[in-house]
């Protein structure tokens, strides 16, 4: 995704602000938290069924099956597309990173979180230490035992990488 596009995806909806004086930060985190969540559940989705179903088409059936309000032309739909799309190119940005390690032995989940993370790191303004610390939590949720440790040392050297690059 081309950076002009960074501020049509990252938005309100993207990076959840208070609404009022009485929201602290901590409904604030649990919002971003939920808003990750349920991105990589609609990327899990997506991914599981080889970007064959689209993320609207998920979305769709979770909004009807699960009573969920999820904005089928949102930043969630938008961002699962994008990485969909690139997922080449981050694959591309990991495997410098393994060592002694196959790609090919990356859990699943553990792969997505990567994914989304790189995503997030390239193109939005996100600070990386929130990116990492945010996939460090979902590996902890969604992925083997102690993948969070692979997603955060994998992760801190996309980083390093990347503000070289921008530097």
């Amino acid at each position: 995704m081309e950076n002009d596009t960074k501020t049509e995806i990252l938005t309100q909806e993207t990076v959840p602000q208070p609404q009022n004086a009485c929201e602290t930060l901590d409904q604030v985190i649990q919002s971003r938290r939920k808003f990750r969540s349920l991105l990589f559940h609609i990327l899990y989705a997506v991914d599981a069924l080889n970007y064959e179903v689209s993320a609207q088409e998920i979305a769709g059936k979770l909004n009807r099956e699960y009573e969920t309000d999820i904005d089928l032309n949102g930043s969630i739909i938008k961002i699962v597309t994008s990485i969909g799309g690139q997922k080449e190119q981050l694959d591309q940005m990991i495997i410098p990173f393994l060592q002694n390690w196959k790609f090919e032995r990356i859990g699943k989940c553990t792969l997505l979180i990567l994914r989304y993370a790189i995503w997030e790191m390239i193109n939005t303004d996100t600070s990386h230490n929130i990116v990492i610390n945010e996939a460090v939590e979902l590996a902890k949720c969604f992925s083997e035992k102690d993948a969070y440790k692979f997603v955060n040392g994998i992760l801190d050297k996309v980083s390093a990488k990347h503000r070289n690059i921008e530097e």
